[in-house]
């Protein structure tokens, strides 16, 4: 006796008709794998529209797990773009196409619903690559899931969870993320644009991030300003003694106009650039702040009698102590040059601190501390 199954296209045909067990057989054993997809295609169809009956519906369900063992893989791959959106699939169906070639797997892994955190879990430690990659691409993802990409998965896949709104991560994770991946701009790039990045997160950040990446970093309100100010002279210490291929080294320009849109274009971060040698950035920000053309602020921090200079700081409300620091750390390094012997970037910094350290009087203990950590550092470096 065969099953009635009704479904009707857009223009009111009927789809399919009466079908008995022995028409089924036929029509899996079809020669042309394009025609076996067509049958999937549209038993899939039948079953999502929830309009069969107990029989009939255990019937296109015994059709999936006859396809299920279809040697094409073009087969296969069809009917699990066929299911993935149907929360009605049987979950053994469903699991057997979720752990197939790549091809077939993607959409259910990607998709299904009726895949649980337990099976997808299992498949996340068993799979690599794609397979991975499929479920970090998931609409939500639980902690306990987002977890176990970020432990277990490949490069890949943990830049794509750490890059999924939807996916539930914890400030753990993405500092697992971080550790496994330290020169991964693509997992940084991921962390940095998570709704919400935890502090202690910033911090690791700060140690590894791209120079490409730390712009976008100081661009988040949610940064405190003590790890943007870090963050911004990182970068521009690191293009000024070399170590930074100048085609990749942020822009100054640019990091100026996302620290003063943010109000982080500080008098101490200007000072500080001062001190580690790097007056192109110092120039551009006492510009911006002063409101005064970048060539005509060059000419009055260049004026040798020091008036112009001074009623520039005055301008851009730089406070007194620190304008008198600024203006001696600029006398100093006018007196200074390269030596042209290698490693002379590194010296030059640290000799400029020293001079600005014993030269330059009331330096307030945070900039004081600063300017000690950088001599520190050049002194490992040299």
């Amino acid at each position: 006796m065969g099953q009635i199954v009704r479904r009707r296209d857009g223009t009111g045909e009927v789809v399919m008709a009466k079908l008995s067990e022995e028409d089924i057989r036929k029509l899996l054993s079809e020669p042309t794998a394009a025609r076996r997809e067509d049958v999937a295609r549209k038993v899939a169809a039948v079953h999502a529209d929830g309009e069969l009956s107990d029989s009939e519906r255990r019937l296109a369900e015994d059709i999936f797990r006859l396809m299920l063992r279809d040697a094409e893989v073009r087969v296969r791959s069809a009917l699990a773009e066929a299911l993935k959106d149907n929360p009605g699939v049987p979950s053994d169906v469903a699991r057997t196409l979720a752990r197939d070639v790549v091809p077939v797997a993607t959409p259910i892994l990607e998709f299904s619903e009726v895949l649980t955190d337990e099976d997808l879990i299992e498949i996340v430690r068993a799979q690599t690559g794609a397979a991975q990659e499929a479920v970090a691409r998931r609409r939500t993802i639980s902690a306990e899931l987002g977890e176990t990409i970020v432990r277990h998965g490949a490069e890949g896949a943990v830049a794509t969870v750490v890059g999924n709104p939807g996916a539930e991560l914890g400030e753990k994770s993405l500092l697992t993320a971080i550790d496994r991946f330290p020169a991964s701009e693509t997992v940084q790039a991921g962390v940095i644009a998570r709704p919400v990045l935890p502090v202690k997160v910033s911090e690791r950040l700060v140690s590894v991030v791209s120079d490409r990446l730390r712009t976008q970093l100081v661009k988040r309100p949610d940064v405190p300003a003590g790890l943007a100010l870090d963050l911004a002279l990182a970068g521009r210490e690191r293009a000024v003694i070399g170590l930074v291929d100048p085609s990749r080294a942020e822009d100054p320009d640019e990091l100026i106009d996302v620290l003063y849109a943010a109000r982080r274009l500080t008098p101490t971060i200007l000072f500080r650039a001062l001190c580690i040698g790097d007056r192109g950035f110092f120039d551009r920000g006492i510009s911006r702040l002063a409101g005064v053309a970048l060539m005509n602020a060059q000419r009055l921090i260049d004026d040798p009698g020091r008036k112009g200079l001074e009623r520039l700081l005055q301008t851009a409300r730089i406070p007194d102590a620190l304008a008198h620091a600024m203006m001696t750390a600029i006398d100093v390094a006018r007196e200074m040059q390269y030596d042209g012997r290698p490693g002379d970037r590194i010296r030059y910094r640290s000799t400029l601190i020293e001079r600005v350290l014993t030269q330059v009087e009331g330096i307030d203990s945070d900039n004081l501390d600063y300017l000690i950590s950088r001599l520190a550092s050049g002194d490992r470096a040299a």
